[in-house]
């Protein structure tokens, strides 16, 4: 117990550097092991006679050389706490003291204190054996009261809580023997209480447990293995006395007559058994027959002759190798019986080969003759055939068969049959011999060529260069040699205007397709032919397959500026919405429409996706003008004022998405007037040139649009809706069905950043649904995914990476 006072000022300092000094500053306390974390251990703070607001100023803190995470302290009430889980066995393994050195330091002015943690060990260890099995080996032939010593358990708890006691699983055979010499240490063992047959159990499984003296009580177990060694008191016995064998004549050197079995209940050498002829054996036997000393099979040293000695009998002895050995006997009796030793012969004669596979039914392969030189039922001979094939045996005479043809052959299903004939006399056991026959077919032209799959989707980048690798065509022909020899053509036909050989070519051998000239996307997008295969067989036979080839879009053709279809209305100018909008009044506010840029792209696609950019005007001024990304629209940024220009030059740069992008330029002059003022126009829309290597753009004036655009507007998008109603209304109402132009491929709509429909003026590949004429394709983009193009059926052969594209097909007629 630790006595402190508390004064203020220097008076309480002075008084605890006297009580340090003096000795009386060592602290202890004690904390049980695996205590919960936060566990009290001290008013260490108090004990030591520290105030509590002093403990953050004067720097306290805690130090234990490598335990320096165990215990902690709280600054703000100065208790002692447990701050990680301590356990005393790896502290302190099984010293019976153990604790924890602690150093509590405080700065201004320095102090040392020292606090000594005593821990407590609880029973948080059970017992453990060191093997997870213990073995003992006893022999048969040991007396009861012997003693076999056994290893003991440890515990790594102390005192009372590692006093162990043992006890042994019950046994009329064993007991256990617990000793505890003067240091306590115990030793502990077996004892024999009865006298062991290994022929009766030879092994003893045992459970010792070990338990300790701490509460909650604790325990281990291990299993005890007591093998019974062999000691020889068996001799060798037989399943019987004699055996009665029967063999016939003419048996081959080595055959083996019989298998003696003796058994020996003991183990080890003193189970091991040798067989040996009987010294009372004749000489004659051991001329005859030989005996295996380790299998214990008797075989044959000669032809055994019925007519010279039909009965044999052998004394047989088997001997272990135990010290002394012991021997068991039997006699073997055997009898010769006569046999049919003559086999049957075969001969093959006038044989037709190889067999065409178109020959007819009842087709004579080959003549057969049999023979054997026994008489009576051993002489008499019948002929099969195996396996089970389309040919057959026919008798024509005694001991004489044809080989003829049964069904229809098939050099593709089997090129080769193996045969056997096989010739069996009647004698018992019968006697056969068997002749092979090889049956080859001849091959005749009856497959044509065939494709993996009738119809291939290509896939070629416009403008690719002349001679060009696009696909390889390839069939098989399960015919052989000449019959097999695959040649390739082109099915001809007119593409348009022009035969189907000046755009492309395939190699007659290889069957690769090639591409005899620049493709052009804006030209032909779908290109449909066939390629035919041929044999070389008599008379050829041949297959065609269709190949599409879709020529996939590049960037090669820029913008293009079209004119204003229709002039826009300008409010407030006289005339009621007649007038131009060319002139451009002063008085109209912001976000204002004054003029449109319109320009299309021949290609397709992304493209074809056109943006509007208004360049900076000479000298850095601000424009009062904006053009939309992509409508094109020129329209007010603020409303115009007299500071303004009369006459405002734009220039706007239209430019494709494609890679590289192309561009081309529009020059847009804007007349500003007064309100109510309707001078003639005079703004005009010049085609400025095209960049990126793109051609110079049309010119185009800038007019109003009047109610006749709106009248045609409010048409087509009517148009528009009711055509979209109707495809939808036929796709849910019919299945999927091929039209008068065959199977339809769906057009293709790509998703882009703009939420407006853009209509494409290139022909696209036609799409029939049924009788009607063809239709034109609309481009829908959408805003939610980026732009991309998807033709066809993708498969083996080509790929594209299209994650977002969605096939819609958007069709009004032409």
């Amino acid at each position: 117990m630790v006595y402190s006072q508390r004064s203020p000022g220097s008076w309480r300092l002075l008084l605890s550097l006297l009580l340090l000094a003096a000795g009386s500053g060592q602290v202890r306390y004690s904390v049980l092991e695996e205590a919960k974390h936060g566990t009290f251990v001290g008013r260490i703070a108090q004990d030591l006679g520290l105030e509590l607001a002093e403990l953050v100023p004067r720097l306290f803190r805690l130090a234990s050389k490598g335990h320096g995470d165990l215990l902690e302290v709280n600054l703000q009430n100065g208790i002692l706490f447990v701050n990680s889980r301590i356990d005393r066995e790896e502290l302190c393994g099984r010293t019976l003291e153990c604790s924890i050195h602690l150093e509590v330091i405080v700065d201004r002015p320095l102090q040392v204190f020292h606090v000594e943690v005593e821990v407590k060990d609880i029973n948080d260890n059970a017992p453990v054996f060191h093997l997870k099995e213990q073995r003992v080996r006893i022999s048969e032939s040991r007396l009861p009261d012997s003693l076999f010593p056994l290893e003991g358990a440890s515990d790594a708890d102390v005192g009372s809580n590692s006093i162990l006691t043992y006890k042994l699983s019950s046994s009329k055979y064993f007991a256990l023997d617990v000793k505890t010499n003067s240091d306590d240490n115990t030793q502990i063992g077996l004892v024999l209480r009865k006298s062991l047959d290994r022929e009766e159990v030879p092994e003893h499984n045992l459970l010792l447990t070990a338990t300790d003296e701490g509460k909650p009580e604790l325990t281990g177990t291990v299993q005890v293995l007591v093998t019974v060694l062999d000691v020889n008191d068996n001799a060798p016995s037989f399943e019987q006395t004699e055996y009665e064998v029967r063999i016939f004549e003419n048996l081959g050197n080595g055959t083996v007559v019989i298998r003696l079995n003796a058994s020996d209940r003991d183990e080890g050498v003193n189970g091991e058994i040798s067989y040996s002829f009987n010294s009372l054996v004749p000489a004659m036997v051991g001329d005859q027959f030989r005996i295996d000393p380790n299998t214990g099979e008797i075989v044959t040293k000669g032809n055994l002759d019925f007519e010279k000695l039909n009965l044999y009998k052998i004394r047989v002895d088997a001997t272990d190798k135990g010290h002394p050995p012991m021997a068991g006997h039997c006699t073997v009796v055997l009898r010769v019986l006569d046999i049919n030793d003559n086999v049957p012969q075969i001969a093959l004669t006038s044989l037709s080969l190889p067999i065409r596979e178109d020959a007819q039914l009842g087709t004579v392969i080959a003549l057969i003759s049999v023979s054997d030189l026994d008489s009576g039922a051993n002489g008499q001979v019948t002929c099969s055939l195996t396996p089970q094939v389309p040919f057959k045996l026919v008798s024509t005479f005694k001991n004489y068969y044809s080989l003829v043809l049964d069904r229809a052959l098939d050099r593709e299903s089997v090129a080769n049959y193996a045969l056997v004939v096989t010739a069996r006399d009647g004698g018992s056991p019968s006697l056969s011999a068997t002749a092979s026959v090889s049956v080859e077919v001849a091959d005749v032209n009856d497959n044509a060529p065939a494709f993996a799959q009738p119809e291939y989707t290509v896939f070629v980048k416009e403008n690719n260069p002349p001679g060009c690798h696009i696909f390889t065509v390839s069939a098989r022909d399960a015919d052989a040699q000449e019959n097999a020899l695959v040649s390739y053509s082109l099915v001809e036909r007119r593409v348009g205007e022009r035969a189907l050989s000046s755009y492309v070519s395939v190699h007659a051998e290889s069957g690769k397709v090639y591409a005899l000239q620049p493709l052009d996307h804006e030209e032909l997008e779908l290109l449909q032919f066939q390629v035919s295969a041929r044999d070389a067989g008599v008379p050829p036979l041949g297959s065609n397959v269709t190949l599409q080839v879709f020529v996939l879009d590049e960037n090669d053709n820029a913008p293009a500026l079209l004119p204003l279809p229709l002039p826009l209305p300008l409010p407030g100018a006289r005339g009621g919405g007649g007038a131009l909008s060319e002139p451009v009044s002063r008085a109209v506010g912001a976000g204002h429409v004054v003029a449109k840029v319109r320009a299309v792209d021949a290609d397709s696609g992304y493209n074809a996706w056109l943006s509007y950019e208004l360049q900076p005007a000479a000298g850095g001024a601000r424009s009062p003008f904006r053009v939309a990304l992509y409508t094109g629209e020129i329209s007010t940024t603020r409303a115009l004022d007299e500071a303004d220009a009369p006459r405002q030059r734009l220039l706007v740069l239209v430019k494709d998405h494609g890679e590289p992008a192309l561009t081309a330029t529009a020059t847009v002059l804007l007349s500003l007037v007064e309100s109510g003022q309707a001078p003639r126009p005079s703004s005009r829309v010049l085609a400025g040139g095209a960049g990126a290597g793109a051609g110079a753009g049309a010119g185009a004036a800038l007019v109003d649009v009047n109610v006749y655009l709106i009248v045609a507007i409010c048409a087509v998008s009517s148009l528009l809706v009711l055509t979209l109603l109707l495809s939808t209304a036929l796709r849910c109402s019919a299945p999927p069905s091929e039209g008068a132009c065959g199977p339809g491929k769906p057009t293709l709509v790509c998703s882009s950043a703009v939420g407006s429909w853009s209509y494409s003026q290139q022909r696209r590949q036609r799409v029939c649904s049924g009788e009607g004429p063809p239709k034109a394709d609309l481009m829908a983009f959408s805003p939610s995914h980026p732009p991309c193009l998807v033709v066809g059926d993708m498969n083996e052969h080509q790929d594209l990476n299209d994650e977002h594209c969605t096939k819609v097909s958007l069709n009004f007629h032409n």
